[in-house]
């Protein structure tokens, strides 16, 4: 298979590319050059952002597949999918949950209402419509029976540059009483990169098209899995204080962001970020990796950079203020090895 990566050295585009050079795959990687491509790749310089910016891609070439990660103004993704309409066979736009209107119930399938206000014409706006509009952008250029949207939710795993993953792992590392969200048994739903990567690829090779909602079932781990392996994996230092979620929400710490991946029980929130339907993926191939194999994987790596994950300018920092979690066990008193 020929396949190009729009992007392809950071995160999901990474694992994207590693799981192609590993299938023997022919890669191609277009990007701006900030970090360097993968082994074994053919790598094409240029940004989207600017005038002439896709010239590289012009000089011919032919792909069965593109995979495009882009999360700004859908107009790039317009501009790239007219440029390789005729060149390229199948279309693959990761996009985003982040595209049905919100919140989404639980349960939601991939017919749910979308966001409204999108364009495929436009400059960057707000997330939810940015991705929709390129969406809209791929399915314009290259119609529905050509193009798959790979609708992820929360991603995790090595190479992880938003922050939710690496700051539970360096919060274990330190040791200590940790501020641990309960219910220990709340259902959460992520997918590994390698994971979405490994559809990703089956999905072309398939010829699939369509929307899918790419994270893993619901039932596949809970904050107990997840926070019990980032504690294990990091030495074991750490003593997992679990916390009701009334005394998180009073003490002002906002969830998903100062606690990451946690959002509590019975909320909006947790409907629209842990609870959809992903039969759809899974019935096309999804297979999700055990929570303790993206945990110790991530920490592997997180170790090779002395600890410092690299964090994307267009995101939010994650994490809970040293002080505030203090103050917080101290007054509440959390629970330790105990299931709330």
């Amino acid at each position: 298979m020929r396949l190009l990566v729009l992007g392809g050295t950071e995160f999901v585009g990474r694992a994207v590319v590693e799981a192609a050079v590993g299938r023997g795959w022919d890669v191609t990687v277009f990007h701006r050059g900030r970090h360097e491509a993968p082994a074994g790749v053919r790598a094409l310089h240029g940004d989207r952002t600017t005038e002439d910016g896709l010239a590289a891609l012009e000089g011919g070439g032919e792909w069965d597949v593109v995979v495009d990660t882009w999360s700004s103004a859908p107009r790039a993704v317009r501009d790239t999918a007219r440029l390789l309409k005729d060149r390229v066979g199948r279309y693959v736009y990761v996009s985003s949950c982040s595209v049905y209107d919100w919140a989404p119930p639980a349960g939601y399938t991939e017919d749910a209402p979308l966001v409204t206000g999108a364009s495929p014409d436009a400059e960057q706006t707000a997330y939810p419509q940015d991705k929709r509009g390129a969406e809209l952008a791929v399915l314009d250029t290259f119609g529905a029976d050509r193009s798959v949207l790979a609708r992820a939710g929360l991603i995790i795993g090595p190479y992880e540059n938003v922050g939710r993953l690496p700051w539970w792992l360096n919060r274990m590392a330190k040791g200590g009483p940790v501020l641990a969200p309960g219910p220990r048994e709340l259902p959460i739903q992520y997918i590994d990169a390698r994971d979405l990567a490994d559809w990703i690829l089956g999905a072309a090779e398939r010829e699939l098209s369509g929307p899918y909602n790419l994270i893993g079932p619901s039932e596949h781990a809970t904050m107990g899995t997840l926070l019990d392996a980032c504690a294990e994996v990091t030495g074991g230092a750490a003593e997992l204080r679990w916390t009701e979620p009334e005394v998180i929400l009073e003490a002002g710490i906002e969830p998903w962001t100062q606690l990451p991946v946690w959002v509590p029980p019975g909320s909006d929130m947790h409907d629209a970020l842990h609870s959809a339907d992903v039969s759809r993926a899974v019935e096309t191939g999804l297979v999700c990796r055990p929570v303790e194999e993206t945990v110790a994987d991530t920490w592997s790596w997180l170790q090779g950079l002395d600890g410092t994950a690299p964090q994307r300018a267009d995101r939010t920092a994650k994490g809970l203020d040293p002080e505030v979690e203090a103050k917080v066990l101290a007054s509440a008193g959390g629970v330790s090895d105990t299931t709330l």
